[in-house]
């Protein structure tokens, strides 16, 4: 298990460290994971914008890890993470709202398609624990202090608006001292006023509610940065890949650009 952290300098710096060696070694159980048979074309297609190796290795995902992944949505990084983690680790899926009126309708469909993920192969996903967390309060999304990675993929823009310190604190209450939520999202330019329901967000709004919450901003990546997206896109930021939703006309307009700009961000529970 990783070495507790104490102070967001130290973290910053043994992170770029653990990072560079990382790169020089190679890590062969996550590369495997990465280029095993039971992914699709379709994801691996996605490698290229969502950088799987690199992001998990910029948050520190361990083999041995205990990792909780926040509304899964189909299961892209599922799919990476619970081969990954299947031997030693465990992968702890937390879905939407799981009783028979949540809180918004489409939720139930979020889950019922992770649902079909994990019965699709009972050998791979058979070990995901699954979870329920709400927005609406705060969830027990594991046993206390129990957790040692908590990862957020492209899910910030909807909670930051919609019971966040909820969020945030139950993530507070799960992870170990120490532990770490790696954070990815759609980027809005720090210097643009927010425009509500676009899908970007402001890093810094993000690092103002986890610093505000119990935990400490341990340093950002460029890895899911996309320089080529304008952000302009008057129905937001699921006119890109992979949504993809404009006329047929503009689809090579959109898909030129490829996914969104991201950014990459790492807290450490203080």
């Amino acid at each position: 298990m990783k070495t507790l952290v104490k102070t967001s300098l130290l973290t910053v710096l043994l992170g770029a460290l653990s990072i560079s060696t990382a790169a020089a070694q190679g890590n062969g159980p996550l590369r495997a994971a990465i280029d095993g048979e039971h992914r699709s074309d379709l994801n691996r297609s996605r490698d290229v914008y969502r950088n799987p190796y690199e992001t998990l290795t910029f948050f520190g995902v361990e083999r041995d890890d205990t990792v909780i992944e926040a509304w899964p949505g189909g299961g892209w990084y599922t799919q990476i993470l619970a081969p990954y983690l299947k031997d030693h680790g465990t992968l702890i899926g937390a879905t939407y709202d799981r009783s028979p009126e949540p809180l918004a309708g489409w939720m139930s469909g979020s889950n019922a398609t992770f649902q079909r993920l994990l019965d699709s192969n009972p050998d791979m996903y058979g070990d995901v624990v699954i979870s329920e967390q709400l927005t609406q309060s705060q969830s027990r999304i594991a046993e206390p202090g129990t957790v040692d990675v908590i990862l957020d993929f492209r899910n910030a823009h909807n909670w930051i608006g919609m019971g966040a310190e909820n969020v945030i604190m139950a993530w507070h209450e799960a992870l170990k001292p120490g532990g770490t939520v790696g954070i990815v999202d759609h980027r809005w330019d720090a210097d643009e006023a927010a425009i509500p329901g676009n899908g970007y967000i402001h890093e810094q709004q993000l690092i103002d509610l986890m610093t505000e919450h119990g935990f400490t901003f341990a340093g950002s990546s460029e890895i899911n940065a996309n320089p080529n997206d304008p952000k302009n896109h008057p129905d937001g930021v699921w006119m890109l890949p992979p949504n993809l939703r404009v006329s047929a006309e503009q689809r090579a307009e959109f898909q030129a650009i490829g996914e969104s700009d991201r950014m990459t961000m790492k807290f450490i529970k203080n």
